[in-house]
């Protein structure tokens, strides 16, 4: 599972390289790449349900499903950022939110009777993802202004790594990315041996997707619209540290719950759901404020590519360790994420370039 995953942000960090390059959301609408891409993440997901098991072929479909997906994501958020000049953090949160709700529904789907296997999962996820392909391109409107989104230059990288500002809101990011998707992979794993004590079978298998669901997706969904509200009304600086504050302890309490009472293992998973992806929308939002519109493109393209490799090394990380230490302390290795992150967004605060940020909300 975690080099399935792993896969994913592979392809989405090459495939997010190649579409800065080419400069693809400056050749085409952006309904258009957004709605092929999620089309494209279907067909590589369905084609999963032919092969048989073992060999490269499942790794190279999730490697290109992680590509399609870099139409849809980095385009959504810049396209979405055009929309709202002000609001800005509120509006990026809300499509956060959405995304997690989205990474969230397989969860969901485990648990429906019909869909007790991967194949049915993987079935009606690319269905899903079929139905955003013709919302986007039949429903969603079309902004009437002209879209020419910065791009990606090669030899741009060196400025932005000069940029102290954007590093600083770059190393945040990054720190959120360790904790983030190694939480949002492990958290089904714990749940389903945390409780293996009180439920068995299907049984366990519908609780444990249905919790997973309400943990990553809708506390998701919340904290990511709580996140941008803050961040545009107290500061975006104040709003990740707060955010990486409540989610590093989550992550360093969680394994406490350990095989204890359900309710209390879901009360922190709730919390933690909640805050880890608060702070998601704002790292990209600080740099299209700290940035000169010449390094825009290749700083948004540098630290998402990072954040997407980081996140490799968690996931595996995690899994390397639990059979060594076990799921009462593995997790505690996520807290270091935070712990970088709320580092980096303090030095940046105390930085006169902080006023660049929401309208002089540091």
């Amino acid at each position: 599972m975690p080099w399935l995953t792993a896969s994913v942000q592979l392809g989405f960090v090459a495939g997010a390289l190649v579409s800065a390059t080419l400069g693809l959301a400056d050749r085409f609408q952006p309904r258009t790449l957004i709605g092929w891409g999620a089309f494209g993440a279907a067909l590589t997901t369905v084609a999963l349900l032919g092969l048989s098991h073992g060999g490269w072929a499942p790794f190279v479909l999730r490697a290109l499903t992680g590509a399609c997906l870099v139409l849809v994501y980095p385009v959504a958020v810049q396209w979405v950022a055009r929309w709202f000049p002000r609001q800005r953090g509120l509006a990026v949160g809300i499509l956060i939110g959405g995304l997690t709700v989205g990474s969230a529904l397989p969860h969901l789907l485990v648990g429906l009777p019909l869909l007790q296997h991967w194949q049915a999962v993987m079935a009606g996820s690319a269905g899903l993802a079929v139905v955003s392909w013709a919302l986007v391109l039949w429903v969603v409107p079309e902004h009437p202004d002209a879209f020419h989104p910065p791009a990606f230059r090669w030899n741009k990288v060196g400025a932005v790594l000069r940029d102290q500002p954007v590093m600083w809101a770059n190393l945040g990011y990054w720190g959120h990315m360790w904790e983030l998707y190694a939480m949002w992979t492990w958290l089904t794993a714990f749940f389903l041996t945390s409780w293996a004590s009180y439920w068995t079978g299907q049984t366990l298998v519908g609780i444990v997707g249905a919790a997973s669901f309400v943990v990553i997706g809708l506390a998701g969904f919340g904290g990511a619209l709580a996140g941008g509200w803050a961040a545009d009304r107290w500061g975006r600086t104040r709003a990740t540290i707060g955010a990486m504050s409540v989610s590093g302890a989550m992550a360093l309490l969680i394994g406490f719950t350990y095989r204890q009472a359900p309710w209390l293992t879901m009360l922190v998973a709730l919390v933690w759901g909640f805050s880890v992806v608060a702070d998601s929308a704002q790292f990209s939002t600080a740099v299209t404020e700290l940035s000169p519109a010449a390094l825009q493109g290749s700083a948004l393209t540098l630290q998402m590519a990072v954040g997407f490799l980081v996140t490799i090394g968690s996931i595996d990380l995690v899994g390397w360790l639990e059979p060594i230490i076990g799921w009462s302390y593995v997790l505690m290795v996520l807290a270091v994420g935070p712990a970088i992150g709320i580092w980096a967004m303090a030095r940046l605060r105390n930085r006169p370039e902080a006023l660049k940020l929401a309208y002089g909300r540091r």
